[in-house]
């Protein structure tokens, strides 16, 4: 993501490129200040990585932070060599909620405004993220997170035990969808990781015949922990694929 940064004097700059090692640019302040508290806030609360579990049921209208944003963005933009925190290309980090408001210029409120916004929707090939040759998001993921940004770029999270829907799980509305969140951004492109890809349904169907897929999200020992860097799958999505599975593990 190419932000714009602002020279620092001498002695500051010493002191951040001590601190960041990789990274010579200064991170640059967000145009807003009005951070969400990272406790408790929007009717649900987080702590940068998975969030705490609650009462707070999932609102099918609403877009939360750690459930819907914080997994496309793990998956698709902090990774070594981009958005995590050792290497910070840009000075942007995207790996928890107060990186994200600090350094990815998000403007409450206003999506096409917002840094991050662009830099996700940017046409140059130069320029847009996730950068070649990762996949970039697709639409539904991108109007997620210009929905996040637009409804208050919340530090939100809700619990979705009571309102999980597991009746009729199909792989193009319930399956493909959690792949393409938590999974896709990792496993996708010229080099996936473990090259192991999972952008189609006779991708993903080999990892559930050879028993990765299930034992990864239910993080089975023996099995490789997946999302990786990120929280386990909650219960409801991780339901959603055993049922699946359990009936075929169909394309439907």
């Amino acid at each position: 993501m190419k932000l714009q940064m602002r020279k620092m004097p001498v002695l500051i700059m010493i002191v951040a490129i001590t601190a960041l090692q990789s990274c010579s640019h200064e991170i640059v302040a967000p145009l807003q200040t009005n951070f969400i508290d990272t406790t408790t806030n929007g009717g649900g609360n987080s702590t940068g990585g998975g969030g705490t579990v609650n009462n707070n049921p999932c609102d099918p209208n609403k877009v939360y932070f750690v459930n819907d944003v914080l997994p496309i963005l793990m998956s698709s933009c902090a990774y070594t060599g981009c958005h995590d925190a050792a290497t910070a290309k840009e000075g942007v980090v995207l790996d928890n909620y107060a990186n994200i408001m600090r350094t990815g210029r998000v403007i409450v409120g206003n999506a096409w405004s917002s840094k991050l916004y662009e830099a996700i929707t940017e046409t140059d090939p130069e320029d847009i993220m996730p950068p070649a040759p990762k996949s970039k998001l697709d639409p539904a993921q991108i109007t997620t997170i210009s929905r996040w940004i637009n409804e208050g770029a919340l530090n939100n999270f809700c619990n979705d035990i009571n309102s999980c829907d597991t009746l009729n799980v199909k792989y193009s509305t319930h399956i493909e969808p959690i792949i393409n969140t938590y999974c896709k951004g990792c496993h996708s492109g010229a080099s996936p990781s473990a090259g192991l890809k999972l952008t189609n349904y006779t991708e993903v169907l080999y990892t559930v015949n050879e028993g990765s897929l299930l034992g990864s999200i239910k993080w089975d020992l023996g099995w490789a922990q997946m999302p990786k860097n990120s929280a386990k799958l909650s219960d409801c999505n991780i339901k959603k694929i055993e049922l699946w599975i359990k009936a075929g593990a169909q394309n439907n």
